[in-house]
């Protein structure tokens, strides 16, 4: 009986996906708290990385890169099945 490797060469791509997804998960998470510190009152963070909507006192905030990440790699996982 062999053994499969844990990783395969085919994979690494959905590893490293998964990982720098995750990564930039946390620090969509950690931009709000930095920002009501008042950390990045000096910058302008470009839409295409944070996108804020704002009506009423109510707050939505996305990512259109990390969207487009997410839809590249699960097209990805699809073509390759």
């Amino acid at each position: 009986m062999s053994q499969n490797p844990l990783i395969t060469s085919n994979d690494w791509l959905f590893y490293f996906v998964g990982v720098a997804l995750v990564l930039l998960g946390v620090a969509f998470i950690l931009i709000p708290i930095l920002a009501r510190s008042g950390m990045f009152s000096g910058f302008k963070i470009p839409s295409i990385i944070l996108y804020t909507y704002n009506k009423d006192g109510f707050y939505f905030a996305t990512s259109p890169l990390l969207i487009i990440i997410s839809a590249i790699s699960i097209l990805i996982f699809l073509i390759r099945r």
